[in-house]
């Protein structure tokens, strides 16, 4: 009988572990996050979500895209300069229009949590160069290049795609 109850008991438990298992939501990819510091040590910062690259997972050319579903959220220590567009220092959201052969960056003032874009807080609309990869790139990865004490390029991959735009300290 004891042998009964304790195989009742282990089978009940696996059972419960196995349905816990089961709920659990599907792993997300690791958050990215990409940092340039400028010569007098101030930053900017992009965080973001990391979506993979499939074929499933066509740049919508066009329309607006936010990578992951979110907007990227960039964070400015110190002034910056965007074309001729002054970002002061905060929190904005970034959001694409990806294109055949140019992309265009969006820097908006909302950073609500779950809020939808609005396009009446665009702070600036810049062109982006844009070129191909020779390897495609699983996930989205954004990075920075120090081009000189005062000079950051953002630089975004995304399957064979490589975006990028200038951003000056001010």
């Amino acid at each position: 009988m004891r042998c009964f109850a304790l195989c009742a008991l282990f089978l009940s438990s696996l059972a419960v572990s196995t349905v816990m298992v089961a709920q659990e939501p599907a792993s997300k990819p690791e958050p990215g996050n990409a940092v340039c510091t400028f010569a007098d040590d101030k930053q900017m910062s992009m965080r973001y979500e990391r979506p993979s690259a499939g074929k499933k997972d066509e740049l919508p050319i066009g329309k607006l895209w936010e990578p992951g579903d979110s907007p990227m959220h960039l964070f400015a220590e110190t002034p910056l300069m965007v074309g001729n567009t002054e970002i002061a220092v905060g929190a904005y959201s970034v959001y694409f229009i990806p294109g055949k052969s140019d992309w265009t960056m969006i820097v908006n003032r909302n950073v609500a949590a779950d809020s939808k874009y609005d396009q009446q807080q665009d702070l600036v609309r810049a062109p982006m160069e844009t070129g191909k990869l020779p390897q495609a790139e699983p996930q989205l990865t954004v990075y920075f290049a120090r081009l000189g004490p005062k000079q950051c390029n953002m630089r975004v991959d995304f399957g064979k795609v490589r975006a990028w735009v200038d951003f000056n300290e001010k």
